[in-house]
């Protein structure tokens, strides 16, 4: 069984993070969101997955290589220019053999593949589209389907009150190799508006596969970090790295120098410093190699590998990347986003929202 793993986007609302990290390399408790999505599907069944690449896909390659390492035989495929995610698929056409599953590479899910597969074996057709309900589907993509689960259309982000269905795309597919045929090479297509619709229209089948399984899209700061909460909250079963011991809402790696202070649900990853009274918690993610200042309190937010908060700092509802660093007696607020190597000076206070790079100057 072979998968596509749609990882060419560059991660603008991402940004200042995905400067330098692509945005499907993105840690999620420690290990990047990528290697997540192919042990799962290495659990599934999937043998080789092939890498619709695009931005800095050298990052990706130097990661995983040929996938020996995670058990999956990894393809790389990258495109010279955004093809879109139907023109991403036509580009790999050449690797394709049979029947594949299709990722967004920054989707969280706990879809079983495998059910999804015996769904697609019953029903026939040219694939299946797996669904979800939501309250407001106005930012999405509608899939109307019938009595059977046939889709009959498709409508993309409606307004709330005229929403056909509140059942949307949530951005995995499973497809027969003929749905390639379809796409004009070299160009760049939407699936999802081009490419499904045009089908349906020429009477092919596809099937809607919907579940309540837990879904959200990590392309935005505000739902990473809340599908990190969920994870601390119990809400969504993921794994921590081999290394990390789980107990009372904690997962712990190495050494929280006592007299430190957590408050769980909280992550602590390998070598992270926390110096007397300083507070961590609730809902806190040290990366590996942070360093939380004395008298420092950090809540619920996201620590990248190698940061350090100064002492007397206060970081809440924020997220900074690997080698940041916030100055004693700083605050970084809520919503916040800190990038690489950034600098946050000494009693400066990072407004709400705020988009820090490690080429500002932060001291406001």
């Amino acid at each position: 069984m072979q998968a596509v793993v749609l990882v060419g986007g560059e991660g603008t609302r991402l940004r200042p993070l995905t400067y330098g990290t692509p945005k499907p390399m993105v840690p999620v408790f420690g290990i990047p969101f990528l290697e997540r999505t192919l042990m799962r599907l290495r659990e599934a069944g999937v043998t080789e997955a092939i890498l619709a690449a695009g931005y800095l896909p050298n990052a990706i390659r130097e990661a995983f290589g040929d996938g020996s390492r995670l058990g999956i035989e990894l393809t790389y495929v990258v495109e010279r220019a955004p093809l879109g995610t139907a023109g991403a698929l036509k580009n790999v056409a050449d690797h394709i053999r049979g029947p594949f599953f299709v990722l967004n590479g920054d989707v969280l899910t706990s879809l079983d593949l495998r059910a999804m597969l015996a769904f697609h074996r019953k029903r026939g057709g040219l694939g299946v589209i797996h669904t979800i309900r939501v309250d407001d589907p106005s930012a999405f993509g509608c899939v109307v389907r019938d009595s059977s689960g046939r889709v009959a259309a498709f409508v993309e982000k409606p307004p709330r009150e005229s929403a056909p269905t509140d059942e949307i795309n949530a951005g995995t597919y499973l497809l027969e190799p003929a749905v390639l045929e379809s796409i004009e090479p070299g160009k760049a297509v939407s699936i999802e508006r081009h490419t499904f619709p045009a089908l349906i229209a020429g009477g092919g089948a596809l099937y809607a596969y919907l579940t309540s399984d837990y879904w959200i899209d990590l392309g935005r700061p505000e739902h990473y970090l809340r599908a990190h909460r969920d994870v601390l909250a119990g809400t969504l079963r993921l794994d921590p790295p081999s290394n990390a011991a789980s107990a009372a809402r904690m997962w712990l790696h190495g050494a929280a120098n006592p007299p430190a202070h957590l408050r769980p649900p909280v992550f602590v990853d390998a070598d992270v410093t926390i110096e007397p009274g300083a507070t961590v918690g609730p809902y806190a993610v040290l990366g590996a190699g942070s360093r939380i200042g004395a008298g420092a309190a950090v809540a619920d937010s996201i620590l990248w590998d190698g940061v350090v908060i100064g002492e007397g700092a206060r970081v809440e509802g924020a997220i900074l990347a690997s080698n940041a660093r916030v100055g004693d007696r700083a605050r970084v607020r809520v919503g916040s986003v800190i990038g690489h190597d950034a600098r946050i000076d000494a009693d400066a206070d990072i407004a709400e929202g705020s988009r820090v790079s490690a080429i500002e100057v932060a001291h406001t």
